[in-house]
């Protein structure tokens, strides 16, 4: 499935190019927190993906992986927006939003 290898690659880029250019000040104000969230959408991203191949391959388990990865990307979707509200970026809570409808959309694909 071509929307899980974009959305995992995507949020692997995403928390790159931020490392990168030092846009994420909690890894001085709250570093466990913060890597404990990098950790778990790097988990989610790395399902995705895996799902993603899997899919593409059309494995026999890749069904389940890609049900249990897509309820993971909706968790990160529902509690990752706080942040950015917080911060009066409306425009990625459309985005998050996006991701959401996406993401439901591709269930009907997958099963």
């Amino acid at each position: 499935m071509l929307y899980a290898l974009l959305v995992g690659f995507g949020m692997v880029a995403q928390w790159i190019v931020s490392c990168v250019r030092k846009q994420i000040p909690e890894l001085e104000t709250e570093p466990y927190r913060i890597w404990f969230h990098i950790v778990a959408e790097m988990v989610t991203a790395l399902c995705l993906v895996i799902a993603g191949v899997a899919l593409l391959q059309e494995a026999s388990w890749a069904v389940p992986l890609y049900l249990v990865a897509i309820g993971m990307l909706f968790y990160t979707s529902i509690v990752s927006p706080g942040y950015f509200a917080q911060k009066g970026q409306w425009g990625l809570l459309v985005m998050f939003a996006v991701i959401i409808i996406l993401g439901l959309l591709s269930i009907t694909f997958v099963i």
